[in-house]
């Protein structure tokens, strides 16, 4: 795998990524192994966590300081080889296990919990959970306020997101989504200085309803990176569709449209620039946007397969500081 090397108008190079989950932590490992000479901020999605099992699961952070760690499992969350045990010893007890944690992961949470019971606001918990584990770029979550995104299925019923997602395996049709909390919260501390001083802003190919906009929903997030001079997103779509999870029935249900089109309307007036997959190489000429589209290889994974993707985030990075 090589390492790009930085050149004398790039090495002071600062990027922030919004990241939701699997997506958003593979584009950070991405980051971190091909440039680790830039100064990396990671701010994640919180509209996923809640209280399992009595403890404070907060995914989309573990997912990716995991990731980050490489200690993260196969199917891209969790902890690779972790032990089955508490939930084993749950089931055995009748408690539904669906959502599953291993032992390790379970251990996190219920150190966090310990903390946030103790006064720890949950962004000091990320760092430190994110130090003890070697990760070396910034890790924040969004808020440390509570936001819980709820999504609403064809009978009109709400759902909380862990139900939807896991429990009930995404498969229902999502008609609307709410982000309870975020109008009053805040960002984070940290997060809107590494907004504000990074030469660009990343929007990671996570799913833009479900984890891009909770965070976007924060008012003064969502201004932050209005006023940025470089907002960057990088499709999740490949040949139009998603390889895995709901991204395209979600934003077909929410009226935004099918392949390129409704990135471009899920982020509406947001976007700089727009990275597509090269197998969505005919979009770059959508003339609806004042967006600039580039197609280049957008799988992340293995890391080396990233290094157009990250090369092409560099430039344009660069390009938009030179302007």
């Amino acid at each position: 795998m090589a390492i790009l090397e930085p050149t004398a108008e790039n090495r002071n190079l600062s990027l922030v990524a919004l990241c939701g989950g699997v997506g958003g932590a593979r584009l950070m490992r991405a980051l971190d192994q091909l440039i680790p000479w830039a100064a990396l901020t990671a701010v994640i999605n919180v509209g996923d966590d809640e209280t399992r099992y009595g403890v404070y699961v907060a995914a989309d952070i573990d997912t990716v300081i995991y990731t980050l760690a490489d200690i993260v499992g196969s199917r891209g969350w969790g902890i690779d080889g972790d032990a089955t045990t508490i939930m084993n010893t749950l089931s055995r007890l009748g408690v539904d296990t669906t959502f599953h944690l291993g032992d390790r992961d379970f251990a996190h949470c219920l150190w966090r919990t310990q903390q946030l019971t103790e006064g720890s606001p949950l962004s000091v918990t990320a760092s430190r959970l994110a130090t003890a584990l070697g990760v070396r770029p910034a890790v924040l979550p969004a808020s440390d306020d509570p936001i819980a995104t709820t999504v609403q299925i064809a009978d009109g019923s709400w759902l909380g997101f862990q139900q939807y997602f896991v429990e009930r395996a995404h498969r229902d049709e999502v008609r609307a989504l709410r982000y309870d909390g975020a109008d009053a919260a805040v960002a984070a501390p940290g997060v809107l200085d590494a907004i504000v001083e990074a030469d660009a802003v990343i929007v990671a190919p996570s799913n833009p309803p479900l984890s891009i906009w909770p965070m976007l929903a924060i008012p003064n997030i969502r201004s932050a990176i209005e006023a940025h001079r470089c907002v960057i997103a990088v499709s999740p779509l490949f040949s139009g569709k998603a390889l895995k999870g709901p991204a395209e029935q979600v934003l077909r249900s929410l009226g935004m449209g099918s392949g390129t089109d409704s990135i471009l309307a899920a982020y509406d007036s947001l976007l700089d620039y727009l990275i597509v997959d090269s197998s969505d190489s005919a979009d770059v000429t959508l003339s609806s946007t004042d967006v600039a589209i580039t197609a280049v290889d957008t799988r992340l994974t293995p890391v080396g397969r990233a290094h157009d993707l990250i090369a092409t985030i560099v430039r344009l990075a660069g390009d938009s500081d030179a302007t």
